[in-house]
């Protein structure tokens, strides 16, 4: 095992991404949200940015040595960004539409990527006291009221009918086709990268993503999902999905499959 990722980093990242979760809480029990639009259309309001703070600093206390990209900085010249092997990839306020609804369905993601791979992710989601946690080689868990599970030891039978996860807020017209493809089928929606942590706690079985999504969205729950023996792969040709291997900073369409339901 190469000891790129120190797995003493996992509970350090937890502590950042509660800390983080922490300060986004403070925005959105006020009433001062203060949202604006980004060049894209997408908004931010205070807590992604507080959020940003927070992590980036405790990132660079941490391991000062390792780059960070971040949603809110992410003006990284590609001739600088395709020199890293390892970096931090993050999305302070991931499901930032669901924070401006207040249904709790929003996280904090942190992610290791080395040589293109996610290779270890915390998700923080505040609201539902729920922190899932993983990295490849160590294995993954979930922390939450009730104290800390270990999803590797989780035994989850495939259930007969297929249970799809979907994007509360981008629904796509691709997915009607796949659906229609898949044929009988429980479908749930929810919002941010807690689609991949159902898969991973074994409360759904496959999350088709066929629109547009940016590596930071990914990155930290794809980590989690993989290191219980899932797998996220490109819808178009089966190869696992990876990062900062292009200038853009868009995923291909992909495919994410709980392990129990590959295995099935």
């Amino acid at each position: 095992m190469s000891h790129i990722f120190k797995q003493e980093w996992l509970d350090e990242l937890v502590e950042i991404a509660k800390k983080a979760g922490d300060a986004i809480m403070q925005v959105y029990g006020s009433d001062q949200m203060d949202i604006q639009a980004k060049a894209d259309d997408s908004p931010v309001t205070t807590a992604d940015l507080a959020s940003h703070k927070v992590i980036v600093e405790a990132l660079a206390h941490l391991t000062p040595d390792i780059p960070v990209m971040s949603e809110e900085a992410a003006d990284i010249p590609w001739e600088t960004r395709k020199q890293w092997q390892q970096y931090w990839l993050i999305d302070p306020l991931d499901g930032t539409k669901e924070f401006i609804k207040r249904n709790g369905e929003f996280t904090v993601n942190i992610a290791f990527i080395d040589k293109g791979r996610a290779l270890a992710g915390v998700v923080y989601a505040p609201v539902l006291d729920k922190c899932y946690y993983g990295a490849q080689y160590y294995g993954a868990w979930l922390a939450c009221a009730d104290g800390v599970t270990d999803l590797n030891q989780l035994a989850v039978a495939a259930p007969s009918v297929p249970r799809i996860v979907g994007s509360r807020s981008h629904v796509s017209p691709g997915l009607a086709a796949y659906l229609e493809e898949i044929g009988e089928h429980e479908m749930t929606s929810i919002g941010s990268s807690l689609k991949f942590c159902l898969l991973a706690e074994g409360m759904a079985d496959i999350y088709p993503r066929l629109g547009l999504t940016s590596e930071w969205d990914t990155a930290a729950a794809q980590a989690v999902l993989e290191s219980v023996g899932g797998l996220v792969v490109n819808a178009d040709n089966g190869k696992p999905l990876d990062y900062n291997q292009k200038e853009d900073i868009l995923n291909p369409y992909f495919i994410a499959t709980a392990k129990h339901w590959r295995d099935k």
